[in-house]
């Protein structure tokens, strides 16, 4: 798990549809309302995309992202 990748949410595009959430097994996500709220951020696994890949509105980036094309292998996704 990764201390240094991590989504962020941008709640001024979020649709608050939450595959991010239904889609994370890491625990990354809550729910907080309908809103989807990153409470565990170490969880994410570095250089998954999958809750990205998942989102309509390009509503989530990355802490740590260089803009690479990374893949972790992580198995909980095809990134």
């Amino acid at each position: 798990m990764a201390k240094s990748w991590y989504p962020v949410i941008d709640y001024e595009l979020c649709i608050e549809c939450n595959a991010c959430f239904n889609k994370c097994s890491h625990g990354v996500y809550k729910l907080e309302g309908e809103r989807p709220v990153v409470v565990y951020p170490e969880g994410c696994v570095y250089g998954c995309r999958g809750c990205q890949k998942l989102c309509p509105v390009n509503a989530i980036q990355y802490v740590g992202d260089i803009g690479g094309k990374e893949s972790s292998g992580c198995g909980c996704c095809s990134c």
